[in-house]
């Protein structure tokens, strides 16, 4: 009996083996080529940390460059691309836009939100969803970041002497505030125990994920539950739902108060409601109004509702502060570069009186360039997957539909065919000469295409409203430096050790400079 078994499943896999490499797809995928061995494909590849997934990621993009398939084991295999045409083809087609299965593992926290749905109800969701990044309700949010970024330069001059900073910590505290205040409605002021859970079971999740997706014999909810991961995953994931759950009752609660009346308004594009009449502090339209409408309409469940919440809780607030992260850091370490930046933010917040505004921040065209060459270099999102929908032609390869296509962010951002000296800081590189000619799908931060991210104007708003008061104040100086920094991947590119950052107030720093002039134009005294 057990003989008959062991050979009808050794019958079984030959079938499979030769229907996998010598069918159809097959053959088509078998002409590129790639790692994997027979039965384990690269399974032990994959069982490493996210350091070495980072530096495998690499090494496989530049050895098998522009395109390779991995053969993961028994018949999963993928296709991995780099080259801005065979990106093109992918993002900019209006069919491949289903993701793959790799993001499976944050449905038990995101559902089927904005970034994990496919078809139909992903083109719902994104029509629902466009309004809330209006630019008339970006001119409203404006005004929120750069209260933030205020608030981030006086929580160092509070201190009012050099401060030394765990870099990423300190930025993710206030990127979360600004998101949860614009696109939610909701101020986290007063809840720093709160907002500190959510942020580590952010990044807990995040490393349960990539766990997960690296064990795909653990992609049954069942097993994994079982354990001590799913365990742990079950409590993490009470914390994230816990925390988007009461930002939405809070809103709901404010619209209660005024007998839903500032949702009345959203059908007559009227952006701002009448304080004095409604009783209330004046409220601005938010991402969770317009879904909190559609629950009133029958379009979205209150579960439709908490996954839209939780993606872009996670989305506006994790990848914006890795962002500003490595720029403060490349600033910090390009001294020439931050006083030309420095330059520019006093200049203009000398024409607008001390203040920022929409414009002032529009203006700052200098610093948006250092924005796009740190995101260059250090794409938060380093990768996006897919999954091909019919047969298609890339450059050198025709692909079969179903195919699973990962795209390298990180790899076209440093490919040496389209960057000059990839590795080097160089702002300038995004001067509109230096522009005309490259071409656009060898710069895709924000992806590209009908599925490029939603939020990409608001977020290079932040980015600039976080950064300029922090130049204009302080002078940003190194403790620990890019060269040394280990990173990992998770859901987004990511440091794996404290990183510090010292702020120098720039009154602080004159006024010893002009003491150390004193001190060496004074006479000495020979007596």
């Amino acid at each position: 009996m057990l003989a008959t078994i062991l050979l009808f499943i050794l019958v079984a896999y030959l079938v499979f083996h030769c229907y996998f490499h010598y069918g159809p797809k097959g053959r088509l995928i078998n002409k590129i080529s790639g790692p994997g061995y027979p039965i384990i494909g690269t399974l032990l590849d994959c069982l490493q940390s996210s350091e070495g997934l980072f530096k495998l990621i690499i090494t496989r993009g530049d050895t098998y460059y522009p395109i390779y398939k991995v053969h993961h084991y028994l018949f999963l295999r993928s296709v991995s691309i780099r080259h801005p045409d065979d990106l093109e083809v992918i993002l900019s087609s209006t069919k491949h836009i289903d993701k793959s299965i790799i993001y499976n593992p944050l449905h038990p926290w995101l559902g089927t939100g904005l970034l994990t749905s496919g078809g139909s109800k992903w083109q719902s969701r994104r029509k629902i969803l466009t309004p809330a990044f209006h630019f008339n309700i970006l001119q409203q949010f404006v005004e929120i970041l750069i209260k933030e970024g205020k608030n981030m330069t006086r929580s160092l001059k509070n201190a009012e002497c050099t401060v030394t900073k765990d870099l990423l910590p300190f930025i993710s505290e206030h990127t979360l505030n600004a998101i949860s205040e614009t696109a939610m409605g909701t101020s986290l002021q007063g809840k720093s125990l709160f907002k500190q859970r959510y942020r580590k079971a952010v990044h807990r999740m995040g490393e349960l994920a990539l766990y997960r997706l690296m064990r795909q014999w653990l992609s049954s909810d069942w097993i994994f539950s079982l354990l001590p991961a799913g365990r742990e995953q079950a409590k993490v994931l009470n914390t994230l739902h816990t925390f988007t759950e009461k930002i939405i009752a809070e809103r709901k609660d404010y619209h209660m108060q005024t007998n839903g009346q500032y949702l009345k308004n959203l059908n007559t594009n009227v952006y701002e409601d009448d304080a004095e009449t409604i009783g209330i502090r004046k409220k601005r339209l938010a991402l969770l109004d317009i879904l909190i409408q559609a629950s009133q309409d029958g379009t979205l469940s209150d579960s439709d509702i908490r996954e839209e919440v939780d993606t872009f809780m996670f989305e506006g607030h994790d990848t914006t502060a890795t962002g500003i992260f490595f720029i403060l850091s490349l600033l910090a370490e390009h001294k020439d570069i931050q006083d030309c930046v420095r330059k520019e933010v006093n200049a203009i917040m000398q024409e607008s009186e001390g203040k920022l505004t929409m414009k002032s921040l529009q203006d700052m065209q200098y610093l948006e360039r250092c924005i796009k060459e740190g995101l260059r270099l250090y794409p938060s999102v380093y990768f996006i997957s897919r999954v091909t929908s019919e047969e298609t032609q890339l450059k050198s390869y025709v692909i079969p539909a179903g195919t699973v296509m990962h795209l390298d962010i990180y790899g076209v951002h440093k490919d040496p065919n389209f960057w000059l000296n990839p590795e080097i800081f160089d702002p300038d590189r995004f001067l509109p000469e230096n522009i005309r000619n490259r071409h656009p799908y060898s710069y895709i931060p924000f992806s590209a295409g009908p599925r490029n991210c939603i939020g990409q104007r608001f977020a290079l708003l932040e980015l600039k409203a976080i950064i300029a008061p922090l130049v204009h104040n302080f002078y940003l100086e190194p403790v620990d430096y890019l060269k040394d920094i280990r990173i990992g991947v998770d859901l987004v590119l990511r440091p794996l050790n404290p990183h510090h950052l010292k702020f120098i107030p720039i009154a602080t720093k004159c006024t010893l400079l002009q003491k150390e002039k004193i001190i060496i134009s004074k006479p000495m005294d020979n007596t």
